[in-house]
């Protein structure tokens, strides 16, 4: 039986880079002192597709040393994540 997909994953892996174009961005969480530690958690989970550990772990980088770089990514698929986040009442950005 023949592969019709044969060449298509070195395809879409290239398209990929060529549209990062070796940029690489962050989108940084930061403290806000108005969310509880659940909210956030819950925020990390449905919109960054964390697992419940890396987002404990980020909402507590977060609370003691004022940010954290939650996703990486180019920005075309990092922005998504921010607006919800921003719209959430969350404090992101993408740097």
């Amino acid at each position: 039986m023949k592969d019709i997909n044969k060449g298509r994953e070195n395809q879409e892996f290239e398209e990929v880079i060529d549209s990062n174009k070796g940029i690489v961005n962050f989108l940084t969480l930061h403290n806000d002192e108005i969310h509880t530690f659940e909210y956030v958690i819950e925020s990390l989970i449905e919109v960054c597709e964390h697992d419940m550990e890396q987002a404990e772990q980020c909402t507590y980088l977060v609370h003691y040393r004022g940010k954290c770089d939650v996703k990486k990514g180019n920005f075309k698929f990092l922005s998504p994540m921010k607006k919800e986040l921003s719209r959430r009442g969350l404090s992101v950005t993408i740097e």
